[in-house]
């Protein structure tokens, strides 16, 4: 009987040593905090992320202040999302990270990634932005035709000679 009483017990014990392993939880990289919104805009190679978060209104693109950011063609498209929010740019800091593709591309990405942030932050803007533009909020998919084996161009073909 005492031989039982010991498995029991040496049971009980191998039990709890298995719950306290599952109590244990694996550390996670990225922690979402409240506030914090986070959005992807892509426009041929370029991807850009905008993380918004509550504050005075600054914008930053790649550690850079708007005002700065050139060209002024890229500056003033960037800057239409903002000015048709009203008054929601002035309660939220947005920092975007924009990698890949030329400036043009860069500057429609950031575009889409600051219009979906601020879209998830105010519900309202959506119908504003979708009836100002519709790249705002979808993104253009559209990207370079990729060249053929053998050939010097997406389209083209070589050159033929017949003698």
């Amino acid at each position: 009987m005492e031989e039982k009483t010991e498995q029991k017990t040496e049971q009980k014990n191998a039990g709890e040593k298995k719950q306290v392993k599952k109590k244990t939880k694996k550390k996670t990289k990225f922690k979402q905090k409240a506030g914090i919104i986070q959005t992807i805009g892509k426009r041929k190679r370029a991807i850009a992320r905008a993380t918004l978060l509550p504050g005075k209104g600054i914008i930053r693109i790649n550690s850079q202040i708007l005002e700065n950011y050139n060209p002024p063609f890229a500056r003033k498209r960037i800057m239409e999302p903002l000015q048709l929010a009203g008054e929601v740019p002035s309660q939220v800091d947005i920092m975007v990270i924009v990698k890949g593709g030329g400036w043009q591309g860069q500057t429609e990405a950031i575009r889409l990634a600051i219009a979906k942030a601020l879209v998830e932050f105010d519900k309202k803007l959506k119908k504003v932005f979708a009836d100002y533009d519709k790249h705002l909020l979808v993104a253009d998919v559209r990207f370079k035709e990729a060249y053929k084996p053998n050939d010097s161009k997406a389209r083209a073909s070589r050159q033929f000679s017949k003698r």
